[in-house]
């Protein structure tokens, strides 16, 4: 049985399997060697995904994921008084929220992988064009999230992965080394491009290899062609198989 490399998180992770997605990206780095299952939900927050928690990592399970991305905070980060307020999460909460994500899953099994994303910066003018394209005049003056709260949020994404002596991915300061980051990795002010995707694969594909999970070093779940004896092929399965 392949190992399962589990993406849990809102929109960003919900999308990723679209064409360029980073989920598909690395489905394919893992092709043969982990199953890649995508658990993205649109609009989430912390507070609401934790409701899911039993759901998709039962505690009774006999076969745990190998790894879980925990990618959220984008929503959480949305602010009061705006459009987006009934996505809201505190700060304070937020950063509890997810040490109850990574508590549950080491409870599942302590030998997983987790991996904390944070949420990627937000290109305000950006917002406000997707707004205007919606809703046109009526779309608000001002943005419903701002970068400055989503690298607050971000911030305290990176100390609790810290604290926990976890991985953590920090997509908000990442993204902004490089000029221009606003159009070339966001479509609409905060979900990603195709280059976004890229970005995030990377990291992943990077933390993964730095801890126990390099695809390179992983074997193939079955033979491979090249192992197969056309005349006596039944002995390439043997081992695996049989």
């Amino acid at each position: 049985m392949r190992p399962q490399i589990v993406l849990f998180g809102d929109s960003i992770t919900e999308q990723s399997f679209r064409s360029g997605g980073w989920g598909s990206s690395l489905a394919n780095t893992y092709s043969r060697k982990a199953d890649v299952l995508v658990r993205g939900y649109g609009g989430y927050n912390t507070r609401w995904a934790l409701f899911l928690l039993t759901h998709i990592f039962p505690l009774n399970s006999t076969k745990p994921p190998a790894a879980t991305t925990i990618f959220f905070g984008a929503n959480d980060a949305a602010l009061l008084g705006r459009n987006s307020e009934r996505q809201h999460v505190p700060v304070e909460e937020y950063r509890e929220n997810l040490k109850k994500m990574v508590l549950h899953l080491k409870e599942c099994s302590p030998a997983m992988l987790v991996v904390l994303i944070t949420p990627p910066p937000v290109d305000e003018e950006g917002r406000k064009e997707y707004a205007k394209s919606l809703y046109g005049e009526k779309a608000m003056q001002f943005p419903e999230r701002t970068n400055e709260m989503a690298g607050v949020y971000a911030r305290q994404c990176v100390e609790l992965a810290k604290d926990l002596g976890i991985p953590a991915i920090d997509l908000w300061s990442k993204m902004q080394g490089t000029d221009g980051w606003q159009k070339k990795f966001l479509s609409d002010g905060l979900h990603l491009t195709p280059e976004g995707n890229a970005v995030v694969h990377e990291e992943v594909v990077r933390v993964f290899s730095e801890a126990w999970l390099s695809a390179a070093d992983m074997p193939y779940d079955l033979p491979h062609h090249s192992e197969i004896d056309g005349k006596n092929p039944e002995k390439a399965f043997l081992q695996k198989c049989l």
